[in-house]
């Protein structure tokens, strides 16, 4: 028969207890891993136009930079499937987001970039017909942009 355990074992048993309650509160634990501001942008995805889509995720306008280097092919063949990637040498980027501007909404993709990330991104967009992507980067925050036209071909055969 097992004896009950003795006054250090329940001690040890308390604090172990009351450590692991502690964890609670840090980042690892049982919150979820993003802040209250961090929330998912689902306004901005329902916006028609670059315009309203950049105001409802950012609230202000974005200037061009040429620290963004915006990498999209000139003629996509497959509007299905545009490969995108972009890079930029800005200092502290927080985000960044690609925008087409004729499709039926205009906010494609947002990303978060967490502290000490190198800040590249790369996606395969959808794309409705030949327009402009436009891709903002926030950084240290201020919002910077590049843009680049890209022509979409009907099932590879060109129109």
């Amino acid at each position: 028969m097992n004896a009950p355990p003795g006054p250090l074992a329940t001690r040890r048993l308390i604090l172990a207890s009351v450590a692991l309650i502690g964890l609670g509160n840090l980042p690892f634990g049982s919150r979820p891993a993003h802040a209250a501001n961090d929330k998912y942008p689902e306004d901005a995805f329902k916006q028609k136009s670059q315009a309203d889509a950049i105001k409802s995720l950012y609230g202000r306008s974005a200037e061009p930079s040429d620290k963004i280097k915006l990498d999209a092919p000139e003629i996509a063949e497959n509007g299905a499937v545009v490969p995108i990637s972009v890079t930029t040498t800005l200092d502290k980027v927080t985000s960044i987001s690609f925008l087409v501007a004729e499709n039926p909404n205009a906010l494609a993709a947002s990303y978060r970039i967490p502290e000490g990330t190198i800040p590249t991104v790369a996606n395969r967009l959808k794309m409705a017909k030949t327009t402009n992507v436009l891709v903002i980067v926030e950084a240290d925050g201020k919002l910077f942009s590049a843009t680049k036209e890209v022509k979409v071909t009907v099932g590879g055969c060109g129109g």
